[in-house]
């Protein structure tokens, strides 16, 4: 049975690492898209007529999940990658 709780033990710690390397892409891409979206809704006239709020809001919000969803991915299959191949792991 310690096999299998070495196993969960793996995989929450894969899990949280994901979602801490998700949540700091997350912040990343939220900066990095947020001023040059509120920039241009504010100097482009077309941007200004048809960006409200809501569209911005949209944009940049939409950078920050696809960003958390796609590194928090990668970071758990290279978590787990790496985890498979340790020479203690227990293979039942």
């Amino acid at each position: 049975m310690g096999s299998m709780d070495q196993k969960i033990s793996m995989a929450k710690r894969c899990s949280r690492e994901g979602v801490k390397a998700g949540a700091k892409a997350a912040v990343v891409a939220t900066i990095a898209t947020a001023i040059p979206t509120l920039a241009t809704a504010r100097m482009l006239p077309w941007a200004r007529a048809n960006l409200n709020p809501t569209a911005q809001a949209l944009i940049v919000s939409t950078a920050a999940g696809m960003a958390y969803f796609i590194v928090a991915d990668k970071t758990i299959l290279a978590t787990a990658r790496r985890n498979s191949f340790h020479p203690n792991n227990v293979k039942a």
